[in-house]
């Protein structure tokens, strides 16, 4: 039933609809935990709130533009709601969020958690699934940080962007190329400013450098030199915030800088998405499943399906495998072992995969626990599995036609003087 909200109002409004909830048509009586909600459905051009008050609801449609949201917040100060869910619709939730956090408890809710009954989806359904849903406590928000640690996640993936600029701008250009802008175009020289392992291909550079190299090419090296300058100059200015942001948690950047694979900017990127309060996370399974990090369920009829990871945070996975590819290349510690032992069997994709999950684990209990990392060393699958290992060995010998007596080495004494 459409109804006029007052003569004066420009949004399309439903008015008072006396009429029960959804899980009542089904026969279904459950309990009320937020006697005053909203439901909004958020798109990139307008949004459509749903009201429950008791028995009753009021649908309304609003723009998305910073007066019309005001004009939402008003509207839902005026019905005394406390609480606000709505899906996380692309990037279109966030403005609604940052001007109704202050006022109400609003929750972003997973769409997938959500999902209505194909065939019945309009705006206004969807709104009201989501206020009756939210009104019986059947939802849950996904996490949202603090107002200064999402300022803090702006500026390090902002800095992330900057750095791929940067290294996209350096990968086109070379010594060589810095040297020609000088005018510098003889093959000579140039193959003399080559370094280690290319000294030895001076001929081949002499006849690859050999060429022309016009005013145009000269503009457009200039050009990208110029641009290389700005893009450092943007990330050092950017670099300077972030630590004067992350100086409260250098204590907490230490201890993390400690796991191998992992330096002070990579640490800083972890924090910046995940915080320092685990508390957020109901334990760290529920973190790697938020990171997209961890396996999929995905079984049917006994038969297990594919079980690739599912959507997570992109940020913080790219972060812990850049981790975990930094691991691999350190000596003689637990994360290097462990990611040589799965590749072995499964690739050094899936194992760079494994060893960001690992990685994960350990910084979500050392910042539980407030602890330190104590690498495990190189050698501990080896002891855990040593007669294993032993065997296997042996039986490779006898192979060789070698015989193999295997005998363990004798304690040492202590001498008493």
């Amino acid at each position: 039933m459409r109804l006029p909200c007052s003569s004066t109002c420009s949004n399309i409004c439903y008015g008072w609809v006396a009429r029960q909830p959804t899980v009542w048509q089904l026969g279904v009586t459950m309990e009320v935990v937020h006697e005053r909600c909203c439901g909004l459905d958020v798109h990139k051009d307008k949004l459509t709130a749903c009201v429950l008050i008791g028995q009753v609801r009021e649908v309304r449609t609003f723009g998305t533009m910073t007066r019309d949201l005001l004009q939402l917040a008003d509207w839902l100060t005026e019905e005394k709601v406390t609480h606000v869910a709505m899906e996380s619709t692309a990037v279109y939730w966030k403005p609604v969020y940052n001007l109704l956090e202050d006022q109400f408890s609003v929750l972003v809710v997973n769409a997938r958690h959500i999902k209505k009954v194909p065939g019945r989806k309009t705006d206004v359904s969807d709104a009201e699934w989501i206020a009756d849903l939210l009104r019986h406590g059947l939802i849950r928000g996904s996490y949202i940080p603090e107002r200064p640690q999402r300022e803090l996640r702006e500026l390090v993936r902002y800095r992330r962007r900057l750095s791929e600029q940067r290294a996209q701008v350096v990968n086109r250009m070379q010594k060589v190329l810095e040297a020609m802008v000088q005018g510098v175009d003889n093959p000579e020289a140039l193959a003399g400013l080559a370094k280690g392992k290319l000294r030895e291909k001076r001929a081949q550079l002499q006849e690859a450098l050999h060429g022309l190299m016009g005013p145009h090419q000269r503009m457009m090296l200039e050009s990208q030199l110029r641009h290389l300058d700005f893009l450092d100059e943007e990330i050092a200015r950017l670099d300077e915030e972030v630590s004067k942001r992350m100086r409260p948690f250098d204590e907490v950047i230490q201890r993390i800088d400690g796991i191998p694979g992992i330096g002070r900017r990579l640490a800083e990127r972890v924090l910046a998405e995940i915080g320092v309060d685990m508390t957020r996370f109901a334990s760290a399974e529920h973190l790697a499943s938020w990171a997209g990090i961890c396996p999929g369920n995905n079984e049917s009829a006994g038969k297990r399906r594919s079980g690739r990871t599912g959507r997570g945070n992109p940020w913080l996975r790219c972060a812990l495998v850049e981790a975990a590819w930094g691991a691999n290349r350190t000596r003689e510690t637990y994360l290097r072992a462990q990611f040589r032992r799965i590749a072995a069997r499964r690739g050094n994709k899936r194992a760079a995969l494994a060893v960001a999950h690992t990685i994960l684990n350990i910084i979500y209990y050392m910042l539980q626990r407030g602890t330190t990392y104590e690498d495990l060393g190189g050698n501990y699958f080896d002891q855990r599995h040593s007669e294993s290992i032993a065997h296997r060995a042996v039986l490779r010998l006898e192979r060789l036609g070698y015989k193999v007596i295997l005998k363990l080495p004798e304690p040492a004494s202590t001498a008493f003087s």
